[in-house]
């Protein structure tokens, strides 16, 4: 777990005016920030290519079977890259007992905002053994439609970066930020590691270079306003569109 204290008193992250309202006190949000960031950093699931998630009304067995099939079907075709690929009913049914390949599950709730009212939104995360899920597409014949020819191996190297994201005015703001990285098939896991006025330094574990993931960030909530920034252990900077 990060230091809290020693993560607001950091003078080495990038800084800008803080965009934050009157009525929220920066050195109060910044403080909030960092508490959230401490509890999320723990809870963070690792996302990323063998990763899917999918709404759901409720807990229940039966609802959590068919949730895992369509999380199965989101990284079979993520993997593949062929939206089509279920089509072909030896994945289909290959995909049907998603529940033997899953390594682990839980559910997420997500406060939403419907005409002013706040709503909980429940859906289901769920990571699959990488080790299953390649060996069922060799079994396919569909292991060298996701790159494992000698012609993708630098670009899907496993490594760390580390970003400073601005423009957050709220804990809602973080969360729409860890989200959108989250959710990205790039990414395999996002660790915060300091809060400061209105933003936060972020590692991110990716799947290939930095740069294929800031081309796919292009957009979105998230901007780039500097892919080589002149800041020591800073490797790019993002903002977050309001």
């Amino acid at each position: 777990m990060i230091d809290v204290r020693a993560a607001i008193g950091q003078t080495g992250a990038p800084h800008r005016p803080s965009r934050i309202s009157a009525v929220t006190h920066p050195v109060i949000l910044s403080r909030c920030l960092a508490c959230l960031i401490a509890l999320w950093s723990c809870a963070l699931p690792a996302a990323g290519l063998y990763s899917g998630e999918v709404p759901v009304a409720s807990q229940a067995d039966a609802e959590r079977a068919e949730a895992l099939k369509s999380a199965l079907a989101q990284v079979v075709i993520r993997l593949t890259g062929d939206s089509a690929i279920l089509a072909r009913p030896d994945v289909a049914r290959a995909v049907a007992g998603a529940e033997r390949y899953v390594q682990q599950y839980q559910y997420q709730q997500d406060v939403v905002s419907d005409g002013g009212a706040p709503q909980l939104r429940l859906r289901l995360v769920a990571q699959f053994d990488r080790d299953a899920v390649d060996q069922m597409l060799r079994d396919l014949g569909l292991a060298a439609a996701r790159g494992d020819s000698e012609a993708a191996p630098v670009e899907t190297r496993p490594a760390s970066y580390h970003v400073w994201v601005s423009g957050l005015r709220s804990a809602e703001d973080y969360a729409r930020v860890v989200g959108t990285l989250a959710r990205n098939e790039l990414v395999r896991g996002v660790r915060a590691e300091q809060a400061r006025g209105d933003g936060v330094g972020l590692r991110l574990d990716l799947i290939g270079p930095l740069s294929r993931l800031l081309t796919s960030l292009s957009g979105g909530p998230l901007r780039v306003t500097n892919a080589k920034p002149p800041v020591d252990g800073v490797d790019a900077l993002l903002d977050l569109a309001p």
